[in-house]
């Protein structure tokens, strides 16, 4: 897949696509896991993924809503080279249910071509997770280290996977807090939203480097999807006349680029090419330079993997 395949409409090209009734990835040739595919930017990209005949693991926390993705995905996408949709119960705010799903789908399934990290809470009430992270931080951030470290011998034995992790614009001008990280502070709604963003590349960036360190073939990016509109901005209350969103169908295209084309690399960041990156076609995306802090990188995921009993090889 290319760029401008991308960029002349892959995502919204509709094709039929037959449910099948088997949950082995037999019948396709590659398998991808979409954490949040319920809905809005995550719906999106495992959609285009189906339609490309992709065996997609629609992943979420609630059954019902994941059921009536498969359903919606079954009836939208037509055509002859669709895939095969299988559902995956995931809540990333408990370190059990992750350690849980990546059991049940390693029974299932030996290989993964794709896992997209793309599940995430914006702005929502004070609160903190299951295992007594902030809320944000602990789904954004904490649960898809988890589920990366867990799912991490079945994409390394996959030639040519990848895994693409979602931050934001929202990064910038962040920092990690470690004595804040279940919610020790005041709340600051902003503040932990860029904290649990910035932890997110952070964490592609830092895979990437340990990758390559250890002559690892898997491949490790991020990307985001501008300001689109999306479930994750109910909490945004009156939003003024002048903003503009992207829809998820366009939010979602550099993710897609980063998950799908033979142009990204990776180590590499992809976002919207407009001003501020805020919508446009997918290009390359701006670091800021706290995720670029190699001793603070190390630091958070030395932390990570204590908070969360995952360990990735050395």
């Amino acid at each position: 897949m290319d760029i401008k395949r991308v960029r002349a409409g892959i995502v919204s090209h509709k094709t039929h696509i037959v449910p099948s009734q088997a949950m082995s990835a037999a019948a396709t040739e590659k398998v991808g896991v979409v954490t949040g595919a319920n809905a809005g930017l995550g719906y999106q990209i495992a959609r285009a993924l189906y339609a490309q005949g992709m065996h997609v693991v629609v992943a979420g926390r609630n059954p019902a809503r994941v059921s009536a993705a498969i359903d919606a995905l079954s009836a939208e996408v037509r055509g002859p080279q669709t895939g095969v949709l299988e559902p995956g119960i995931l809540d990333l705010a408990c370190l059990d249910s992750v350690a849980e799903f990546s059991q049940a789908f390693s029974r299932r399934h030996d290989r993964i071509d794709l896992l997209i990290n793309n599940a995430g809470v914006m702005v929502p009430p004070a609160g903190t997770t299951k295992d007594g992270f902030e809320t944000q931080f602990g789904i954004n951030f904490v649960g898809h280290f988890a589920l990366t470290g867990h799912l991490y011998p079945a994409l390394e034995a996959t030639p040519g996977a990848r895994v693409v992790t979602m931050s934001s614009i929202g990064h910038r001008g962040a920092a990690i807090d470690f004595d804040n990280l279940r919610l020790e502070k005041p709340y600051s709604q902003w503040r932990e939203y860029g904290q649990s963003k910035l932890a997110d590349l952070m964490f592609a960036l830092e895979l990437h480097e340990r990758l390559r360190a250890c002559g690892a073939q898997l491949a490790s990016l991020g990307a985001h999807p501008g300001v689109s509109k999306t479930e994750l901005t109910r909490n945004l209350g009156d939003i003024p006349a002048h903003v503009s969103f992207m829809s998820p169908e366009q939010g979602a295209r550099s993710a897609l680029v980063a998950a799908l084309s033979t142009d990204a690399m990776s180590g590499q960041y992809w976002g919207p090419n407009g001003p501020e990156e805020r919508a446009g076609d997918p290009g390359l995306a701006a670091v800021d330079p706290a995720a670029l802090d190699a001793k603070v990188r190390a630091r958070l995921w030395a932390w990570a993997e204590e908070a969360t009993g995952v360990s990735y090889p050395r």
